[in-house]
């Protein structure tokens, strides 16, 4: 059995979101955010499952690897707007 990896491409859109059981990894230009839960039982559903995470974590070390990184990234700017609904 063969585990297909979905697209997937690190820190180059907003938009990717994938789910491993109810793991969440999304895709951000400067940071992938992982969050949830995920059993990696010790069956074929467990294995494919960790299959997956391992190919994809592969691609987040790969394309940091890629990159001249920064020591820390600052911290972002968060403004605080009126509530247009309020």
């Amino acid at each position: 059995m063969t585990t297909r990896t979905p697209a997937f491409a690190p820190y180059e859109n907003e938009a990717d979101v994938l789910e491993v059981g109810g793991l969440t990894l999304e895709n951000r230009l400067d940071r992938i955010t992982v969050s949830g839960d995920v059993d990696l039982t010790a069956d074929r559903q467990g294995l494919e499952a960790a299959r997956l995470l391992h190919a994809l974590l592969g691609q987040v070390v790969a394309a940091l690897e890629a990159r001249e990184l920064p020591e820390h990234l600052p911290v972002p700017s968060v403004t605080k707007v009126k509530n247009p609904f309020a």
